[in-house]
C-alpha cells in the first residue's frame, strides 16, 4: 500500500519516517520529496507498506498526530494524474524567431542601399524643400 505522508517538517528524515511507520508493521520504502533546485524536503513524502492492513492502520494512527512539530496528514496515495506536458513555452513548434527581412511590411524598404532609377529621378513635390531658400 502506498501511502502519503503531508506536513512534514523539514527536518524530517526518512529515517525518522520509517521508525514512526514501523511501529504499525512492516515498511518497505519511504521517501521524502525534495526540491530539484535546493535540495530541500517539499514537506510530503511517501511510505510503501506490503501489507493492506498495516497500511490502514499507520494512517488510522498518524492522521493528524504531531511528529516533529507538525500535524501529520496521512492517508492513501492516490494515482497521479496525467497533467500533460511540463515543457514551457508554445506546443504548436513556434517561438519567438529572428527578426528577418519583410518586403511587404510598411518601410521595408528602408535601408536599402539601392534605389531604383525612378526614385532618384523623382521631383521634391513633398513641399519640403532642400533646405535652401529660392528669394
Amino acid at each position: 500500500m502506498n501511502i502519503y505522508v503531508g506536513n512534514l517538517s523539514f527536518s524530517t528524515t526518512e529515517e525518522g519516517l520509517r521508525s514512526l511507520f514501523e511501529q504499525s508493521g512492516t515498511v518497505d520504502t519511504v521517501t521524502i520529496i525534495q526540491d530539484r533546485v535546493t535540495g530541500r524536503s517539499r514537506g510530503f513524502g511517501f511510505v510503501e507498506m506490503p501489507d493492506e492492513s498495516d497500511g490502514q492502520a499507520a494512517i488510522a494512527a498518524l492522521d493528524g498526530n504531531d511528529f516533529d512539530g507538525r500535524n501529520l496528514k496521512v492517508n492513501q496515495a492516490k494515482e497521479r494524474e496525467d497533467r500533460g506536458s511540463r515543457g514551457g513555452g508554445r506546443r504548436d513548434g513556434g517561438g519567438y524567431g529572428g527578426g528577418g527581412y519583410d518586403s511587404n511590411r510598411p518601410g521595408g524598404n528602408e535601408g536599402n542601399a539601392v534605389s531604383s532609377e525612378e526614385d532618384t529621378n523623382k521631383s521634391d513635390d513633398s513641399g519640403f524643400g532642400s533646405g535652401l531658400d529660392d528669394d
